[in-house]
């Protein structure tokens, strides 16, 4: 295990910020955090880094004590928002946390080329937009090839082909072994891209477990969105006992249980019917639910 948690507990006097929370993060596993503010996201986060101590359960990174020379050296952390000196250059901003690992400078220019900032190298960081100063901060993560890997919200201030491509960087990474704790509020991102969701509701973890699982588990409606053939979504709505949505489109609610036997009801329709959409409940419905108390 890269990262295991047993009963990580904090309080701050008689406010409890986290309540016997734990899970475990494998290597290459990519393990998305999710929270409302104040769920207690970053003060786990926190303990993880060994900025604060828990002050009950136990947390090991790499086999150590958070903050010790072996979860320091292994693990690696970005915020949501990377502060940088203005004054200084991406480039040389690099090559100072690379001689800080006791790294070779030569890495710089590699690792902010593959963060899509090869070109503004050479520019002060003070002219750089907050999407680009974030992509600095992941160039540093990077840096030794972190066998544990931290993000807080990292995709702040990116835009949609700077996000795709952050998160195929984290798809590398996980494909070589480094396990990824992930904090974001943009849900529709993290759906596809990680392997299992942990969900802090008021401090206590209300669902660890794989989208699919959790899907099973809620148990919410599931959509089927028919196109009818021109001029027979009345026709197809009235023999699904289903909705109308517009001319050709047909909205068919239904539970998960019910989802073959309706498709067989879709099925029979014949030509009356050109396709068929399944659309699941979202990783925002997922959430809402487990956070709520649904399927705790």
């Amino acid at each position: 295990m890269c990262l295991t948690l047993s009963q990580v507990t904090k309080r701050y006097g008689n406010h409890t910020v986290l309540d016997a929370v734990g899970f475990d993060v494998n290597a290459g596993e990519r393990v998305a955090l999710l929270g409302h503010n104040g769920a207690g996201k970053s003060t786990l986060m926190k303990i993880i880094l060994g900025l604060i101590p828990a002050d009950l359960g136990s947390a090991s990174v790499l086999g150590a004590a958070p903050g010790s020379h072996t979860a320091r050296t292994g693990t690696a952390y970005l915020p949501e928002n990377a502060a940088f000196h203005p004054a200084l250059t991406g480039q040389e901003q690099l090559c100072h946390y690379l001689r800080l690992r006791g790294e070779s400078t030569s890495q710089a220019m590699p690792l902010l080329e593959r963060v899509g900032l090869g070109a503004a190298a050479k520019r002060r960081i003070g002219t750089y937009s907050k999407g680009m100063r974030q992509r600095v901060g992941l160039a540093q993560a990077l840096i030794g090839t972190p066998r544990l890997l931290v993000l807080d919200e990292p995709t702040s201030g990116l835009d949609p082909v700077s996000r795709r491509d952050f998160y195929t960087i984290l798809d590398d990474l996980a494909a070589q072994g480094t396990a990824i704790l992930l904090s974001s509020h943009a849900l529709t991102e993290v759906e596809a891209r990680t392997d299992r969701i942990v969900i802090l509701s008021s401090g206590v973890m209300v669902a660890n477990d794989t989208l699919a699982s959790l899907r099973r588990r809620a148990s919410l409606p599931i959509r089927l969105q028919i196109s009818a053939q021109n001029g027979k979504a009345d026709e197809v709505a009235r023999k699904l006992s289903a909705g109308r949505r517009n001319g050709v489109m047909v909205d068919l609610v239904c539970r998960s249980d019910e989802k073959l036997a309706r498709l067989g009801d879709i099925s029979a329709l014949g030509s009356l019917v050109d396709d068929v959409d399944i659309i699941p409940p979202s990783l925002e419905d997922i959430y809402s639910h487990f956070s709520k108390g649904g399927g705790a």
